[in-house]
This record gives structure tokens, C-alpha cells and sequence, in this order.
């Protein structure tokens, strides 16, 4: 994706975020609580949440950081550098030795937080749906 599309979206997403935690909150509030609106508004979130971080990555990934300055010649086994390797799923940096040992330099957590985020957002998206289903036949009759 180039660059203004991915920000643009972690724009949209940066703001959607809190939008969804307010409307949940006030779904909360309310006495007659939609229980699939609830649901399907912390899917909403969760979505956002792991768009965001996987955007936020893939600018650390994309313009580098201090990432090439960050690798030695030799690591400390003596080994020489051979190459540079940029990965945008799994989000990564990493500098790669001649005897096969590689230093990332992107957190792993900003995988994990995408990867869970991403899976709560499908699991409380499902439940929502299954939620509104199992009541629709029930107000009808």
C-alpha cells in the first residue's frame, strides 16, 4: 500500500477507536442493553485497534527507523553481515548474519497485539451475529 493510504488509515483508525469506546459506554449506560450493539461496537474497536497498530508498524517497517544503523558488521560471534531483511506480515526488521543468526529490531509484541486484537475483533464479531440471530425470532413471535 503506499504511503498516504496507510496513513490515512491510521488516521481513521486513530480516531474511530474512541469513538467506539464512547458509544459503548453509552450503550453500556442505557437500561435496555443491546447486548449484539455491544458486541458488534467491541468488534468495531478491537478491528481499529489492531489496524492502527498494524499501520503504526508498517511505518517503522517502511521508513526504516534507525533500523540499518542499528547493525553491526559483525555480530558477536564474528560473523559479517549479509543482508537486510524487511518483512511487512509478519511486521519485522532484521539484520541478517553469515552464519545464520538474525536481530530483529521491530518488537515481536507489535505482532502479537495485531494478531490478538484482530482475533478478539472476529470472535466478538461472530458473537454479536450469533447474538442478534438467536433474538430475532423471539421479538417476531
Amino acid at each position: 500500500m503506499p504511503t498516504p493510504l496507510m496513513g490515512l488509515l491510521l488516521l481513521l483508525t486513530g480516531a474511530a477507536a474512541p469513538a467506539c469506546l464512547l458509544v459503548i459506554v453509552s450503550l453500556l449506560r442505557n437500561r435496555p442493553r443491546s447486548l449484539p450493539g455491544v458486541f458488534g461496537t467491541a468488534a468495531l474497536l478491537f478491528g481499529c485497534s489492531a489496524t492502527a497498530v498494524y499501520c503504526y508498524g508498517w511505518f517503522s517497517v517502511t521508513l526504516g527507523g534507525p533500523f540499518p544503523a542499528l547493525c553491526e558488521d559483525m555480530n558477536t560471534s564474528g560473523a559479517p553481515l549479509t543482508s537486510l531483511r524487511q518483512d511487512f506480515w509478519p511486521l519485522r526488521n532484521a539484520c541478517v548474519y553469515g552464519d545464520g543468526s538474525t536481530v530483529e529490531h521491530l518488537a515481536a509484541s507489535i505482532g502479537v497485539l495485531v494478531q490478538v486484537s484482530a482475533g478478539l475483533a472476529a470472535a466478538l464479531a461472530c458473537a454479536a451475529a450469533f447474538l442478534s440471530r438467536r433474538r430475532r425470532p423471539a421479538d417476531t413471535g
